[in-house]
């Protein structure tokens, strides 16, 4: 049954993200096919009509450089948060869209700002801070490795090139430092093994008794194959493998 549930857990890891990521390329696809303008669905800023772009924004690109530029951010990003952050995964994408899309919405210039790179930026943001807060050497090192790849990003989210949403980009960074705050209880935290407690004390551990200074089993077992009376000796470390 473990297995069973680990299987379909994985599957949701690569199959969302990987869904989105085609979502984009197939509205990309149908607007040079029939030759539709989907950049006037993206977000102009305090315009009631720009309102709609909240939402259909992420979903449109100017360009095929830009489309491939986000696509494999995205798609790696949305794969990390699903496979860390699972029960907060939709929440993060959901929320980040419409909450960054607002604030773009409320700052930017008075131009369509279009693309997926502000939930890019969201997820960047959050992934990183999330890893900072939690204390935990596995998020740290995810957070690291974020900003080995993608720690360039933070320029753009300064008008430092023609062109570029960098409101949009500076919207997703906030966006993405306030959920990693409001989500603090959902952290991941390390297991605690037994020796870890603070009550803990070697000599009272019944597990412990079994073994010697060496790490040996000395305990005799009664069983078939320990008739002859010697001490059953079974490294620690494969009985502990074992378990």
């Amino acid at each position: 049954m473990k297995t069973h549930k680990h299987f379909h857990f994985s599957i949701g890891v690569v199959a969302y993200p990987l869904f989105f990521v085609l979502l984009i390329w197939i509205v990309f696809w149908a607007e040079v096919r029939f030759n539709f303008k989907f950049k006037d669905y993206g977000i102009y800023p305090q315009t009631m009509k720009g309102l709609r772009g909240i939402v259909f924004s992420p979903l449109i690109h100017g360009s095929i450089k830009h489309l491939a530029s986000n696509s494999v951010p995205l798609l790696v990003l949305s794969m990390a948060l699903f496979y860390f952050y699972r029960s907060i995964a939709w929440p993060i994408i959901i929320y980040g869209i419409l909450l960054s899309g607002f604030l773009t919405w409320c700052i930017g210039r008075p131009s369509y700002h279009i693309g997926a790179s502000g939930l890019i930026y969201v997820l960047v943001s959050f992934i990183f801070f999330k890893g900072v807060f939690a204390k935990h050497y596995r998020l740290i090192a995810l957070s690291l490795l974020v900003v080995f790849l993608y720690g360039s990003m933070i320029w753009y989210t300064m008008p430092i090139e023609k062109g570029i949403s960098w409101e949009g980009h500076l919207s997703g960074l906030i966006t993405g430092l306030l959920f990693a705050i409001i989500f603090k209880k959902s952290i991941a935290k390390p297991k605690k093994y037994v020796w870890e407690q603070p009550d803990y004390n070697e000599e009272d551990d019944p597990f412990l008794r079994h073994f010697d200074e060496n790490g040996n089993f000395i305990e005799h077992l009664e069983s078939e194959e320990d008739m002859e009376g010697e001490p059953t000796k079974i490294n620690y470390i494969y009985k502990k493998s074992e378990d």
